[in-house]
């Protein structure tokens, strides 16, 4: 797993992962990462431990013996996913930031595909952020039919054209998420922050895989309610984000018509 470049540069992307209590999952998911990016980019791994207290972070600790990209920052009371992806998106090295669940439900496969996006010169704009869209749901009904909702009313709410905001499979510029209004759950309204911010987004059709090991640690219904009770706040916040054009000045620029001339005092 190479994490830097030959010349000891930062790598091209940092795979974030935030985990709670995933012991299970932490070797299966990052042999899947090395294999799909080895080769493909130069990049580091960075696991976000929230908290956990099931030897998810021993196991991390001995990983990182193996897997000389892998880092390990944890905090030490859990804080929810949002606030883990923030203190990994922080420690990140690279320019591009790619972000999945720990859980193995995301399949590392296909980070390549949306690095393909990034860098496809014959796309009409460079975006901000790439989502990926999981059409092929393999959850519980519970979480499917949360999910479903959330995501119809966000959409009807926030019109951001994105079809599943919920998926944690992204890629997108670490510059311009440190830009953005940071608070719990911001994660899932990423679409809507950025544009609002003035990026571009694009959906990828990803693999979505069922849960093999362990059980999920950060609620099933916090997907439905909490995200339409943030909801009225990312609203809130979409209204009074200002994006103004910025044009650089010369010392013979023409002034606007509207513009006050300066007047020489002789």
């Amino acid at each position: 797993m190479a994490s830097e470049t030959s010349l000891g540069l930062p790598p091209a992307i940092s795979v974030v992962v935030p985990v709670r209590n995933e012991a299970e999952n932490i070797e299966p998911l990052l042999a899947e990462i090395q294999a799909a990016l080895d080769g493909v980019e130069t990049f580091e791994v960075i696991y976000v431990d929230d908290g956990s207290i099931d030897g998810t972070t021993e196991l991390l600790i001995s990983a990182m013996q193996v897997y000389p990209a892998l880092r390990v920052v944890r905090h030490a009371e859990p804080c929810g996913q949002s606030a883990a992806l923030v203190t990994g998106i922080r420690n990140a090295r690279a320019p591009w930031i790619v972000t999945l669940d720990g859980d193995g439900q995301n399949d590392p496969v296909d980070i390549p595909a949306l690095l393909n996006v990034l860098h496809d010169s014959n796309q009409p704009f460079a975006p901000q952020l790439i989502c990926g869209n999981r059409k092929r749901r393999r959850d519980a009904w519970v979480k499917r039919v949360s999910s479903r909702i959330a995501n119809r009313v966000r959409r009807m709410a926030l019109r951001d054209g994105t079809p599943d905001t919920g998926c944690s499979l992204k890629l997108f510029s670490r510059e311009l998420f440190l830009t953005l209004p940071q608070f719990d759950h911001m994660h899932r309204f990423l679409p809507t922050l950025v544009q609002a911010a003035g990026g571009k987004v694009i959906s990828v059709e990803v693999t979505h895989r069922p849960r093999q090991r362990g059980k999920t640690h950060y609620g099933v219904w916090d997907r439905l309610w909490v995200s339409i009770v943030d909801l009225f706040g990312v609203m809130w916040l979409e209204r009074r984000m200002k994006r103004p054009q910025i044009v650089e000045l010369s010392a013979r620029a023409e002034l606007p018509e509207s513009s006050p001339r300066m007047r020489s005092h002789g």
